[in-house]
């Protein structure tokens, strides 16, 4: 899902169940290939603002079922777009979900980098009451800013992200 206007909205519970439902549909297709679903992100943080779009990681044991994967997630209406220069992690589209909240959907091998980095990141902040309120008043500000310019608003809360990685361990 590409962004077309940056909104961050104030923590809701409602994503929780939204990822549940993804969640679902996603165990349905193709629950016996793989090790687990993991909400990760921004919306997975309880009091965490966040743009409302859920992120979500599938895992997979290791390549070897990747092709199976694409097939299972192409027949609910997903599409591989490939790594986007992310090592070990496989970005999936979708043109037509409206029964489910907006999502990005990526695979990931259970040893992958990027999946530790996102769970690493996701349980420090649920841990850490202090970095969400900071990470939460950079981000709504981010979007007061850029409210057209996704790459701006990436810009302008990296600063923010990078200190919490190495207050986290994650640089």
């Amino acid at each position: 899902m590409e962004t077309k206007r940056v909104e961050v909205l104030p923590y809701d519970a409602k994503w929780r169940s939204d990822f549940e439902d993804i969640k679902r549909e996603i165990l349905g297709a193709i629950g016996g290939l793989i090790t687990g679903i993991e909400h990760v992100g921004s919306t997975s943080v309880e009091g965490m603002s966040a743009k409302p779009c859920i992120d979500i990681d599938v895992i997979i044991k290791d390549r070897s079922v990747f092709d199976a994967v694409v097939k299972g997630l192409g027949g609910i209406g997903y599409v591989h777009e490939g790594d986007l220069g992310i090592k070990d992690r496989e970005a999936f589209k979708y043109s037509d979900k409206p029964h489910l909240q907006a999502h990005h959907l990526y695979v990931c091998p259970e040893k992958s980098e990027e999946l530790r980095r996102h769970m690493a990141f996701r349980d420090f902040l649920r841990n850490d009451p202090g970095a969400v309120k900071e990470y939460s008043a950079v981000k709504e500000e981010a979007a007061r800013r850029f409210p057209n310019d996704i790459e701006k608003y990436i810009q302008y809360k990296s600063p923010c992200i990078e200190a919490l990685y190495e207050k986290c361990g994650l640089r």
